[in-house]
């Protein structure tokens, strides 16, 4: 049985998750939901996303890094060309599995249509950017927690929504 599917995001209402290799935006309650809940986890991400989180493979993260780029593995770190190979890698680590992003990461994951839990922090605010977050509004989800915060500069929410139904199932039906 594979490991339940975890990913984990904020976004602004207009999908923005990224502008210039960065987040446009400097949140203190996501940025440590975040570190909590990814602490100890395995977390899956791309190159870009890897290279510019400093604390990747802190606070007992085991990476999983989507690249081709071999010279990042080294111990504790893991690199994987795709990212089919890279959830076999993930699976065979103890923990939870989270996928961290980018975009690319995120929409390969999206279409997977193994059960899933989406870590949603939703920034109700349109915010320029280059990087998106692929459109989930219309997948099959259930919304099991939501919690409601600001900041001085932001509204959000923190959803946590479920797909527990494999998706494969209802294809041959």
């Amino acid at each position: 049985m594979a490991k339940l599917l975890n990913i984990i995001v904020a976004c602004a209402e207009n999908r923005v998750i990224g502008r210039d290799g960065g987040q446009p935006w400097r949140i203190a309650d996501d940025m440590k939901f975040f570190s909590a809940r990814t602490a100890g986890q395995i977390v899956v991400l791309g190159r870009i996303c890897f290279e510019t989180w400093p604390g990747a493979d802190h606070d007992g993260r085991r990476p999983v890094v989507v690249t081709r780029n071999r010279a990042l593995a080294r111990p504790g770190v893991a690199v994987a060309e795709s990212l089919t190979t890279a959830l076999a890698v993930a699976e065979s680590l103890p923990g939870d599995i989270y996928i961290c992003g980018g975009q690319r990461i995120y929409e390969e994951a999206l279409a997977l249509p193994q059960p899933m839990r989406l870590w949603l922090t939703l920034i109700h605010a349109e915010i320029p950017g280059d990087r998106y977050f692929p459109e989930w509004r219309h997948l099959a989800w259930r919304e099991t927690h939501r919690h409601e915060g600001q900041d001085a500069n932001y509204r959000y929410t923190f959803l946590t929504l479920e797909r527990l139904e494999d998706m494969r199932s209802r294809d041959r039906e």
